[in-house]
């Protein structure tokens, strides 16, 4: 009968939740939301301005967003609820219940994002492709990703997919990109030239971006019905993926065809062997 009693002593001893204890801790939570918020602001905003620098700015946000979501909710548990010890682990089984019921997903998600900010297989603003969906990493969230395909289209993805399915970086947090730009000829064309041309045509474009580390490289491959002509060369910034594609192709072809350079026939081009820009 003792044990009872200093059990029900115990259990009576446990803090309780009132009203205001409520609303300080619904305060917190949206505190912690709105600072999140105006800090994620700023930051962007900071970050557009500072050119090459932008991408190392931005993966601050998630850090930062984890940590003020952490503290707030170790200050809530620790300072508001006064929880011991012995009803953390109490709350932990709970939680684990909770999980096994139906939460295992969004505990897969906040895992998943943690992560993200601390192995860094990607980082905001780089290009990436998971699955059949690729762009450019708007903001990495306690639940989930989001990019912008090159179609404009706002994406999430769950934070989870990274124990599931591999995960691409196109620039792996730096600001320039390598571009593959690809030429397809008839047969009996002459490559010198048109190595020459493209070539002449990267060096030459406003995209671009050269070093020792950053070289341009032309290749040819043949094929049964025509030549494949690809340069890989980086542009200053992802942002101009498409542009210095566009740029590079455009220009080359009009010099291919003032030499007499042609494409090859209808219908001789594969589908299946057109390179995928998300492919590096």
């Amino acid at each position: 009968m003792t044990m009872v009693g200093e059990e029900s002593g115990s259990l009576s001893g446990m803090p309780s939740i009132d009203t205001g204890t409520l609303l300080s801790v619904i305060s917190l939570l949206i505190i912690a939301y709105v600072v999140t918020r105006v800090i994620s602001f700023l930051l962007t905003a900071f970050s557009e301005k500072v050119g090459k620098y932008r991408i190392k700015i931005k993966m601050l946000l998630p850090i930062l967003k984890f940590s003020i979501y952490g503290y707030t909710v170790y200050y809530i548990m620790a300072k508001l609820l006064e929880v011991s010890a012995q009803e953390l682990i109490l709350f932990g089984g709970l939680l684990g219940a909770a999980i096994g019921f139906g939460l295992k997903d969004l505990f897969a998600d906040l895992i998943g994002g943690i992560i993200i900010v601390f192995e860094k297989p990607y980082q905001i603003g780089d290009k990436i492709r998971v699955g059949d969906q690729y762009g450019e990493v708007n903001d990495i969230g306690i639940r989930a990703t989001t990019i912008t395909t090159p179609d404009d289209n706002y994406v999430s993805i769950p934070n989870y997919v990274i124990f599931t399915q591999s995960v691409s970086s196109a620039n792996i947090g730096n600001s320039e990109m390598m571009v593959v730009t690809d030429i397809f000829l008839e047969h009996g064309s002459d490559m010198k030239i048109a190595r020459k041309l493209l070539k002449e045509a990267v060096v030459t474009s406003r995209f671009v971006y050269m070093s020792e580390k950053h070289p341009i490289t032309i290749l040819t491959k043949d094929f049964p019905f025509y030549i494949r002509l690809r340069a890989k060369a980086y542009t200053r910034d992802l942002r101009y993926e498409f542009n210095f594609e566009s740029d590079v192709s455009s220009r080359a072809w009009k010099e291919l065809k003032k030499k007499g350079i042609k494409p090859p026939g209808a219908n001789l081009i594969d589908s299946s062997s057109m390179p995928d820009q998300r492919d590096r």
